[in-house]
């Protein structure tokens, strides 16, 4: 079993589908490489990304004693929180439904084995 660094973003006021096309940028990339592509993307999930990138490599160097240069995304997880149910006042005395949705995010990081021959 490998040891990895764990951090998790719950109950955050971005759609699943909107913060998987961010997440589908850094998946299998190593944390430094990762970093620069989350600085350099304008989206909204990309901020939300970042920092808990950034919580998931101090949790490998300061609980896990891992190093951080041989660091790697092993895991990027995008699932759907629960939804908030809004509704918007419609003509004719009708009501539009609002759903606004939230999702759970989890980074996964590891340390990247180099196999000497």
């Amino acid at each position: 079993m490998k040891t990895q660094a764990i951090a998790q973003l719950k109950l955050q006021r971005i759609s699943a589908q909107k913060a998987r096309l961010v997440a589908d940028l850094i998946r299998y990339k190593t944390s430094s490489e990762a970093l620069s592509i989350l600085k350099n993307s304008n989206k909204k999930a990309a901020r939300l990304l970042l920092k808990l990138l950034q919580s998931a490599i101090a949790n490998a160097v300061n609980n896990k004693g891992m190093n951080v240069d041989k660091l790697f995304l092993a895991e990027v997880l995008i699932n759907e929180g629960p939804t908030l149910k809004r509704f918007q006042p419609r003509a004719q005395g009708r009501a539009y439904s609002i759903f606004k949705r939230t999702s759970h995010m989890i980074i996964k990081l590891e340390e990247q084995v180099v196999e000497a021959k």
